[in-house]
């Protein structure tokens, strides 16, 4: 069963390269780019892949009845997206035309499907649009989840694993939208592709052609960060382009499954969500906080800072948007570490919240952090009245024990993870703390620029091999939230 999941996975992956080789193609015509060989053999070598795997295991599959258990559904999250990004990374190595090594060729990949953005890549607009599409598009699939697509697009009824559904779109109290996996999956991907498209066309209505005008839209959707210069969204010099990202990268930082209840009709749902107006609460805090910073803050020059008040509340909003969504877009002004240290440390704080459950957005995500506070809050109240029996509502329900539980377990394995990853990047990969911390940091929220050397003005393209893999598992693991890559080193979930 397991062989032909992957098989079918693969087989969905081929077509989106297919897509983006007929793009080649027409470049090709057009423009005289090669990378269309790339492109198609990499759709030849991954399509071949799956279908053999598919064609292997599925009697089995198409007869069984027994469902996948929790381990096994939790593992076959965890490797597809290992394997997606082994796959994935074959353009960057086959197309001549970019010399660049293996390591570095996965980090840009899985860069790409967890949506972090980070790149290490140095000259963006030497590379062609085919490549510059696949990129995007890896994006955008991950944006969403892999796996979410699946059940979405493929039609075999054993894949709608709820177990499956709920390790890659991780939350604590998933509501489910629909009786079927499969009919909300249809549903999240088609409020997927309705922003999209909104995005596309006012970037195109905009100082951006149609193709970056996609490209744009279908990083920023994902809150990816991936663009198709090497200047980001500042190399359009449009005000307009920066507010329109900005708007979309907040949008799509919210739990999707308000729009799914805003396509029924039913608003009360949304109106008492207490993550929502959490997040859009700190939203308009931070911009006021870097407003004010901005206004009373003394420069020394060197650094581009905005001057005006439209500008500054430009630059604010997008740089709150663009980090507390993690999709680490750059707009004109960006440079967050020379601006010094009163701007860098919010900027690390929004990295490690981030943003809504079941949004495309990383991060430990909002609800928890409300949780936490409240637990906290309940914790102060028990010392002053021991003998009181006093619950945490969300939303207005009551939270179960386990899932509270849940939430400090997250939060005392994820710092866990940050002080013994900073410790390995300073004590065996030779990095300062800043750079190694702000590297990790920003790993683990999917957010793409981090501090130091790492920081907005640079790229991930001189970090050594051993560290690109290391930080693209730390990718991996802040994407799926933590448990399900654990998952994969547990012996017992692999025997289940």
């Amino acid at each position: 069963m397991k062989k032909s999941i992957f098989g079918m996975l693969l087989t969905m992956e081929s077509l989106f390269m297919g897509f983006t080789t007929l793009v080649a193609l027409y470049y090709h015509h057009t423009a005289g780019e090669s990378d269309w060989k790339a492109l198609l053999w990499t759709t030849l070598i991954t399509f071949a892949c799956g279908t053999l795997l598919t064609s292997y295991g599925h009697t089995k599959l198409g007869r069984t009845t027994k469902q996948l258990s929790r381990g096994g559904a939790y593992i076959i999250v965890g490797l597809t997206w290992v394997v997606f990004s082994a796959f994935g990374m074959l353009p960057y190595i086959l197309y001549e035309g970019l010399d660049i090594d293996i390591a570095s060729a996965y980090f840009e990949t899985m860069s790409g499907f967890t949506a972090m953005g980070a790149t290490a890549i140095p000259d963006i607009e030497a590379m062609p649009h085919g490549i510059l599409l696949w990129r995007s598009l890896t994006q955008w699939m991950g944006g969403l989840g892999i796996v979410v697509f699946s059940f979405a697009i493929l039609p075999v009824k054993d894949l709608k694993n709820s177990t499956m559904f709920i390790a890659e779109v991780s939350c604590l109290t998933i509501n489910r939208l629909q009786p079927k996996i499969g009919a909300t999956s249809r549903r999240l991907l088609l409020i997927y592709l309705v922003l999209t498209a909104l995005c596309t066309f006012m970037y195109w209505v905009g100082p951006m052609g149609l193709f970056d005008a996609l490209c744009y839209s279908l990083s920023t959707v994902s809150t990816g960060g991936f663009g198709t210069h090497t200047a980001n969204i500042g190399y359009f010099h449009s005000a307009y382009i920066e507010y329109v990202c900005a708007v979309f990268m907040l949008i799509c930082a919210i739990n999707f499954g308000l729009y799914y209840y805003l396509s029924i009709w039913r608003v009360r749902e949304c109106m008492k969500n207490e993550e929502v107006r959490g997040f859009l609460f700190t939203v308009v805090g931070l911009v006021a906080v870097f407003c004010l910073l901005f206004r009373f803050t003394t420069f020394d020059g060197s650094v581009a800072v905005p001057q005006s008040g439209e500008e500054v509340f430009r630059t604010s909003l997008f740089h709150v948007a663009s980090i507390i969504s993690s999709s680490g877009f750059q707009s004109e002004i960006y440079d967050y570490v020379g601006w010094g240290t009163p701007f860098w440390m919010p900027t690390v704080i929004m990295m490690i919240v981030g943003g809504c459950t079941m949004s495309t957005a990383g991060g430990v995500k909002m609800m928890r952090i409300i949780i936490y506070l409240k637990y906290a809050f309940r914790e102060f109240r028990t010392h002053l009245h021991p003998h009181a029996v006093i619950s945490i509502k969300f939303n207005g329900r009551v939270i179960a024990e386990q899932h509270i539980r849940r939430v400090m377990s997250f939060l005392v394995i994820y710092v866990f993870i940050l002080v013994l990853s900073c410790a390995l990047m300073t004590m065996f990969m030779g990095y300062d703390l800043t750079t190694a911390f702000g590297a990790v940091v920003t790993s683990l929220g999917n957010t793409g620029p981090a501090l130091g050397e790492l920081g907005p003005a640079g790229n991930f393209v001189a970090v050594s091999p051993a560290a690109k893999v290391f930080l693209s598992f730390l990718m991996l693991v802040g994407r799926l939230e933590i448990f399900t890559v654990l998952f994969l080193f547990m012996p017992k979930a692999w025997r289940l």
